[in-house]
Formats: C-alpha cells, sequence, structure tokens
C-alpha cells in the first residue's frame, strides 16, 4: 500500500500499536458455521440493543444478550455496493475494486445491468471458505455484478445464490423476478416500477394498494435462508444474508403494518421525493425492521432445532448508516442516528458508523460489548482466524478474535481509511486513529478541499472543526490521502449513484 513507511513513521508518536499473534479459537473436531447477516441503510440506532426506543427488534437484542456488541464499528462504505466489497474482500476502499456504486444499464428488465463486477479470481469470505469445505450460500441483495458478468455470486466463491443481482431492482420488494444462481425466477402478480408519485385520493388508503404485490421479496429471502439450513446443517456452512430491509422502498405486508398502526404521527408519503408512496410511512418504516428481526428469530431458532446453534457464529452488521430525507424516511423522527452527524452517502459518523453484534455460544462471553475501534474489512481476516486459515499479507483487515475472545492481545489498526467516489461531494476522505476523526469533500478539485478535523471522544457529533489547532495532525492526515487523490475528476467519479 503506497505511502505505509511515511505512515507509520508519522503516527508512531501519535498511536500505541499492539501487535502480538491473534489466539485462535479453542480446537474442535467439527469447523464451525458461519452466518452473516447484513442489513441495507439500518442506523447505529435501529435496535434495541442499540438504544432504538421506537422500532420492536427483540431476537437482535436476544443475540446481543448472548453475544458482544461492538460500539465504534464501521462500514466499509457510505452507500451500497462497496460497502459490500469490501466486507466480502477484506480490503478498505483505497485499494478495493469497487469505491462507489458504479451503475449498469437502468430500472428495467431488459436492460438489467448491475453494478460494476467484481473481477475473476477475486479473494473474498466464499472462496476462503469454500477451500476449506465449506458449503457457500448468499441470499439478498448482491451488488457486485449483473446477470452474465464476472462478478455473479456464484462466479465469486459462493455454491448458492438467491436474491437481486441489481441493486436498482431491489428498489422494489415486488419485483417481476428474482435469481437463483444465473436463472430467473419469476415472480407471479408482481410488478417493476420504481419511483412513481401518487395517483388517487391520499386519504384513502385503498388508492395505495397499486403499489404491492403478492410476493414480497424479503420473505422470499427468508424463506430460502431457512432451506439452506434445513439442506446443509450436517456439514460446515457459510451462510451470507445481505438482507435489502430497510433499504427504499416502503413496502411491507399488511400483518406486520398493522402492528405499528395508530403508533405514530402519519401523514401519507405520495412518492415526490423518490421511490413509492406509502399511506403510513413511519408504519411501515418501523414494520419492516422488526419483520426482518422475526424473520432472524426464526433462523435463530433453525438453528437450535438442529442442535447447531453452539457451533455456529452470527455476524449482524448494516452496510451504510440510514438514508437522508428521501422516501419518506424520517430518521429524526426514531433518532436512527443519536448525536451522530451525516447519514448515507456521507462520510460523516452517521454514514459509516453501525451496529456490529457477534455471537459465538461458549466462546464469547454473552452480553459483553467493546468500543474497539474496526471495521468491515476486518471480518474476513476474523473468520479466518476463528477457522485457522491462513489469508493473503495484502488485505487491510485485522482478526477481531483476540477482542470477542477476551484474549487481550489484539493488534490495532495505525488508522482506519475510507475513500468515496461520487460527484455528489466530487470525492470524499475519511480517516479514523484513536479518537480523532478527519474528512475531507472535494478531493478531485484543484486544489482540493480543506481536511476537517473532530476529537470524537468530545465531539462525537462532528460539529467543531479544529484542524486549525493541529496543524501536525493535519500534515499526517494530508499523507494519507495525498497518496491517493488523482488529479482529475474523472478517476473519482462512476457513471451514476444510484441509492
Amino acid at each position: 500500500m503506497n505511502g505505509n513507511a511515511v505512515l507509520y513513521l508519522t503516527f508512531l508518536s501519535l498511536i500505541l500499536c499492539c501487535s502480538p499473534s491473534p489466539t485462535a479459537p479453542p480446537s474442535d473436531n467439527s469447523p464451525p458455521n458461519i452466518i452473516l447477516i447484513m442489513a441495507d441503510d439500518l442506523g447505529y440506532r435501529e435496535l434495541g440493543s442499540y438504544g432504538q426506543q421506537l422500532i420492536k427488534t427483540p431476537n437482535l437484542d436476544r443475540l446481543a444478550s448472548q453475544g458482544m456488541r461492538f460500539t465504534q464499528f464501521y462500514s466499509g462504505s457510505t452507500v451500497c455496493a462497496p460497502s459490500r466489497c469490501t466486507l466480502l474482500t477484506g480490503l478498505h476502499t483505497g485499494n478495493s475494486y469497487v469505491r462507489d456504486n458504479y451503475e449498469l444499464g437502468d430500472f428495467s428488465d431488459e436492460n438489467e445491468g448491475g453494478q460494476l463486477p467484481l473481477p475473476p479470481d477475486t479473494y473474498t469470505i466464499a472462496t476462503m471458505l469454500k477451500s476449506q469445505g465449506y458449503y457457500t450460500g448468499a441470499i439478498g441483495k448482491w451488488g457486485l455484478g449483473g446477470p452474465g458478468s464476472t462478478g455473479v455470486p456464484n462466479k465469486q466463491g459462493f455454491d448458492y445464490f438467491y436474491g437481486y443481482l441489481c441493486q436498482k431492482q431491489a428498489h422494489n420488494y415486488y419485483p417481476t423476478h428474482l435469481w437463483e444462481n444465473d436463472q430467473w425466477d419469476s415472480l407471479e402478480n408482481n410488478y417493476f416500477l420504481p419511483h412513481q408519485q401518487f395517483e388517487g385520493d391520499p386519504n384513502n388508503p385503498e388508492d395505495f394498494a397499486k403499489y404491492s404485490g403478492q410476493q414480497y421479496a424479503q420473505d422470499l429471502m427468508a424463506k430460502k435462508a431457512l432451506d439452506f439450513i434445513d439442506r446443509q446443517h450436517q456439514a460446515p456452512f457459510f451462510l451470507y444474508l445481505p438482507f435489502p430491509v430497510p433499504h427504499l422502498a416502503l413496502q411491507v405486508p399488511e400483518e406486520s403494518l398493522s402492528a405499528y398502526l395508530g403508533s405514530f404521527p402519519e401523514e401519507p408519503y405520495l412518492g415526490d421525493a423518490g421511490y413509492l408512496p406509502h399511506p403510513y410511512p413511519k408504519s411501515a418504516y418501523a414494520a419492516m425492521i422488526s419483520r426482518m428481526d422475526q424473520q432472524i428469530g426464526a433462523i435463530l431458532d433453525k438453528l437450535e432445532e438442529y442442535g447447531i446453534s453452539d457451533n455456529t457464529i452470527v455476524f449482524f452488521t448494516s452496510d451504510n448508516g440510514t438514508t437522508f430525507d428521501i422516501g419518506g424516511v424520517d430518521r429524526k423522527f426514531f433518532n436512527s442516528l443519536g448525536h451522530l452527524r451525516g447519514h448515507k452517502t456521507n462520510l460523516y459518523e452517521g454514514g459509516i458508523r453501525v451496529p456490529l453484534i457477534v455471537r459465538w455460544p461458549n466462546k464469547i462471553s454473552a452480553g459483553a460489548s467493546s468500543d474497539h475501534i474496526s471495521a468491515n474489512w476486518d471480518l474476513l481476516p476474523t473468520i479466518a482466524d476463528m477457522v485457522n486459515v491462513d489469508i493473503p499479507d495484502n488485505l487491510d483487515g485485522l482478526s477481531l478474535l483476540p477482542t470477542l475472545l477476551g484474549t487481550g492481545d489484539q493488534k490495532q489498526h495505525p488508522y482506519l481509511y475510507w475513500e468515496y467516489h461520487s460527484k455528489r461531494w466530487d470525492g470524499a476522505q475519511a480517516v479514523r486513529y484513536g479518537n480523532w476523526k478527519a474528512v475531507r469533500l472535494g478531493v478531485a478539485l484543484d486544489p482540493p478541499g480543506a481536511i476537517e478535523l473532530y476529537d470524537l471522544e468530545s465531539d462525537i457529533g462532528e460539529q467543531h472543526n479544529i484542524a486549525n489547532e493541529h496543524p501536525q495532525l493535519i500534515d499526517s492526515v494530508r499523507q494519507i490521502m495525498g497518496n491517493r487523490s488523482p488529479s482529475h475528476l474523472e478517476e473519482w467519479n462512476f457513471n451514476g449513484n444510484s441509492l
């Protein structure tokens, strides 16, 4: 990685880095199963175990009470595709292949192109575990290569896939089809016309019926996850569940919606800020999360049914923070991000700080929490450590297993780094090291934008830019950021940003 020598010399006096070898888990004759669940646009405080007061998440709260909850964990990016890439490859966005939502094709079935595909022979969590005899499955929203591309799950280490290949198709929970491996799975009595504006009487809930269908994609994917465990429970498996909830549009079956009706002040959302209309937007948003929580509970129960819960490691996280004020989402009402600044699409804390819960019965202490600073590119080396697999030397992640097992010899990152290649900010970068957080917008401008600096210990909301007070730190940050700053905007922008 460019600039390492400069970085380490600069920061040795500022950061204490512990570097003993991670501790392997206790030996076991049967390799552990691994389930990695990733929600979509779920904010840092949208689970009860992270302080949510209005949305019910009893099963994920149970998972937290039985495992470890991380309070300073970060997503790999602030939007979908690059975050998924960092998660699966162990590389941060300074080194990963996907650094924005690079869109191909359009919203129509005829031109379903997906996103920038992963290249052939990409090293992923799935290829790593498959080489160790695991049966590997991915069920949910993919976003790393459309139909027929090199990036489809079955070419990236997964034996089985079911769900959305293209993120744009996932803007609707009642699509015309999903994909099962490389086969189109037609769904009956559904449609695909996302981003409509309301037509009819907004005071008549029946006029909103045309914005739903009969086969709810999240339900179909949750059932496939249970079927996967039914088939594979007698041999080691890796099940990656990038569920699309609570990404817009606001759509949820009536039985889940009814549990919240009357709980919140509501005004119909008419589609004027993108995505699909809904008569009860707050209830729909809460119900989507609670329905996913119920389905995750069914997965946990399935592990108990087969007697494999103690030998199954379950991870839960999110791909980025809560979305901004579009599509009927009201993150302020739900206090989705607490005191964190920003939201999805920016690199302030609200865009990238996310929940991480890890349960491994009899290995990880129940009800534990950790403030260890880490990111989703750490999960590949963590899983490798759990199953005693050697991994390439060029990965950016560090195993979290010492923290999870409480061995006390956890390696520390000298810094965490993000870059976001989007015209939204003319390119953006962020660095987290110790309690310091630096953000730069306008990376591709000439000259680049100024570097902002925040002390997260005293200013978690990133309200007080103290860059002028710490010129030496700004020089150090510039060494990290500058080595990756191209001289022209095109290198920092892909061809569109489908949120």
